[in-house]
């Protein structure tokens, strides 16, 4: 099988890089022919406003340069990640064009709403689920600016009036129930939406040792829940163990001002070891998650986790059994969870537990590359699929 993976790189590392990354390496070390196309984003500080809004709406050049692979690689599919701003849905019609079927990862809200997140001034919005998108034009939800929000909107519009969304892409793939149902909301088919969960490397089981302490990893940034860690670690005694935070972003500055271990930025390589010897993870997000790639690592290492119980978030950690579940931005009640968790050291190890468990059972690259490959396998059993020659 040859499969084109297409991603369009933020200029600041996040989930989407890496899981775009780690599916091509699974899928090459299970055998299967991978190219990759690549934009990003670092090109948008010398591109003129313009281009930049063209290319949003109907990029040509990735167009154009999708078709020269496709002609030169013959692939049995195009597997499209994130495709804003320099990629745009234009290659899917060059798909078409070649009788290559297209699958495309939803790693976030962005053919729902502008912004991407659902979110409107801190809290969950569904504004623009299933109906044409003006009111982020009017509350400027992308970057807070009536352009950028109205290049976002008319990318997204243009598309579907072109039928991109509904008739171009042949398989869809959410990475929860949760995402899965807003986008059958928004109008996706429901037979093109599948379910497949991101996945993360098994470094074996947690070594039996002492765990002490919280932690968070993450974009240190509104929709993270960040304020609220901040407003919660003021009303926790210090003598119950640190709560370390990994990670950078615009509310940095409010964190090393709090009560809180502020650890910067750190390697994976870092950030692995510290979940291995902390006693739970605290992921607060106040937007509406597609998925939670921090908790599956946290999973993965035996490490329950304190999460929002909503969202794709919410539906990854049981409650209870995984994890604990807390309001979105309520921080006296992640308060709370936390001095819970600080006081149960034996409830945390015993969901520790059923976290790795769970990786085990769900979210590890053996499972994720069977579940990808059945999306990749019915795609190509549909009538007018290609198979390289």
């Amino acid at each position: 099988m040859r499969v084109l993976i297409v991603h369009n790189r933020y200029q600041l590392r996040g989930g989407e890089d890496v899981v775009a990354e780690a599916e091509a390496a699974l899928l090459r070390a299970n055998g299967v022919e991978v190219r990759v196309y690549q934009r990003s984003n670092d090109e948008l500080r010398d591109m003129p406003a313009a281009l930049a809004a063209l290319a949003t709406v109907w990029s040509r050049r990735a167009a154009r340069e999708i078709a020269a692979l496709c002609r030169a690689q013959r692939p049995d599919l195009i597997h499209f990640h994130n495709t804003f701003p320099l990629i745009s849905a234009a290659p899917y019609w060059t798909a078409a064009a070649h009788g290559i079927p297209v699958v495309q990862t939803l790693h976030n809200f962005r053919l729902l709403c502008p912004q991407a997140m659902l979110l409107r001034d801190g809290r969950p919005c569904h504004d623009c689920v299933g109906r044409l998108p003006w009111r982020a034009v009017t509350h400027r939800c992308y970057r807070d600016s009536l352009l950028q929000s109205g290049v976002a909107a008319g990318a997204l519009v243009a598309h579907r009036l072109l039928g991109s969304y509904r008739h171009r892409v042949q398989a869809y793939i959410a990475l929860s129930q949760f995402s899965r149902q807003q986008y059958l909301a928004g109008g996706l088919p429901a037979q093109r939406l599948y379910v497949k969960p991101n996945f993360v490397a098994d470094h074996g089981a947690p070594p039996a040792q002492p765990r002490n302490g919280g932690l968070f990893v993450g974009r240190l940034s509104a929709e993270k829940g960040v304020a609220a860690l901040v407003s919660a670690s003021a009303r926790l005694e210090r003598s119950a163990g640190p709560l370390r935070v990994v990670g950078d972003g615009p509310l940095a500055a409010a964190v090393q001002a709090a009560r809180l271990d502020y650890l910067g930025a750190r390697s994976a390589a870092e950030v692995h070891e510290l979940m291995r010897s902390s006693s739970f993870l605290v992921a607060p997000s106040t937007c509406l998650e597609t998925f939670g790639l921090v908790a599956v690592e946290a999973f993965a290492a035996g490490l329950p986790v304190i999460a929002s119980g909503h969202g794709g978030l919410g539906e990854l950690v049981e409650d209870g059994v995984t994890g604990l579940h807390v309001r979105p931005g309520d921080a006296a009640d992640l308060a709370h969870a936390i001095r819970w968790a600080q006081h149960h050291p034996d409830a945390m190890l015993a969901m520790g537990r059923a976290a790795r468990a769970r990786y085990l059972a769900h979210y590890t690259p053996q499972r994720n590359f069977d579940l990808l490959h059945a999306i990749y396998q019915h795609v190509l059993s549909l009538p007018g699929a290609r198979h390289a020659a």
